[in-house]
């Protein structure tokens, strides 16, 4: 699986002379603004005149995208079927595509860094916001008239783009924002709302560790942390406090926090790439290739080989 670069999306956009891409893409543009840009999802099919699927991989930028026609979205472990309107939020973490599934396809996508939305311009810190969480559901169902509501925010994004306020970006990133809100507002509201408890913050800390053991990139990779004793050493905690805090808001123990997400990442693997399952397994933190397959079969029901195809 590859990780695509904004150089690479533009590329795959029809820009290819790297002249065009040096004012597209200027040197140092991360350090200071960021990027960002808008497209229609139409015009960019007619000038890519693209016949090949969407490449499922990761990407370094973040994109949201108003998805009209039936396609089917591959997110993560999750395929979701979006009959005729839907909106997908990415995030640099998870891996992902859709799929057109007729020729019926419209829409607008706008692609941004986190420098964009850095902290230093608004206070955003896009990894904690509900919509961008590893283990979202970042796909949404829209019906009519939501979908001519989120259009109508692109048109603003559009219109903004083209013109000469000096401003503009600054409101550019409230529309990126307004998307962003948009769609935590289609979640239910318990993923919203929390409150910053010191139960909470362990909670949060935990999953934040949990998460930069992923994605594994490479058959060479392990995990470097792989049961509730190294994560509680690492926030410095009792593994027995750790246990507590967990099953208290959120039900769940480390164990299964773990279990699940290391599952997860075995089945994006499985599915994505062509490592054997002995690789797979090493790079999970498994020792015995047995060992991964009976701990794949009590969480996914079926052997890995079996899964994968």
């Amino acid at each position: 699986m590859e990780t695509a670069s904004l150089r690479d999306f533009y590329r795959e956009m029809g820009f290819t002379d790297e002249n065009e891409l040096s004012i597209i893409l200027p040197e140092g543009i991360n350090k200071e603004i960021g990027h960002f840009n808008v497209f229609g999802t139409a015009a960019m099919r007619k000038k890519v005149k693209q016949t090949k699927t969407m490449p499922y991989n990761r990407r370094t930028y973040y994109k949201i995208s108003l998805i009209n026609g039936h396609n089917r979205a591959e997110y993560a472990d999750k395929i979701i079927d979006i009959n005729k309107h839907g909106l997908l939020f990415a995030s640099p973490k998870i891996p992902y595509n859709y799929i057109p599934q007729d020729d019926e396809q419209s829409g607008s996508f706008c692609i941004f860094t986190h420098e964009f939305l850095a902290s230093s311009h608004n206070g955003v810190r896009l990894d904690e916001l509900p919509i961008f969480k590893p283990g979202g559901y970042p796909v949404f169902q829209l019906t009519g008239p939501q979908a001519k509501e989120v259009e109508a925010i692109f048109e603003k994004m559009f219109s903004e783009l083209d013109s000469d306020y000096a401003f503009k970006y600054d409101l550019l990133r409230n529309y990126v924002m307004e998307l962003i809100h948009y769609g935590q507002k289609l979640q239910p509201d318990i993923t919203l709302y929390t409150t910053p408890t010191a139960s909470a913050r362990v909670t949060g800390l935990f999953i934040e560790l949990l998460e930069r053991q992923f994605p594994v990139t490479s058959a060479g990779q392990q995990l470097e942390l792989r049961t509730p004793k190294d994560y509680a050493e690492k926030l410095a905690i009792h593994v027995n406090h750790l246990n507590k805090v967990l099953r208290e808001s959120t039900g769940r123990t480390t164990s299964d926090f773990i279990s699940s997400r290391i599952a997860q990442e075995a089945k994006i693997l499985l599915r994505q790439t062509d490592w054997n399952v002995s690789e797979i397994a090493r790079s999970l933190g498994f020792e015995e290739v047995a060992h991964f397959s009976n701990f794949f079969k009590k969480l996914a029901g079926v052997s890995p080989l079996a899964f994968r195809t």
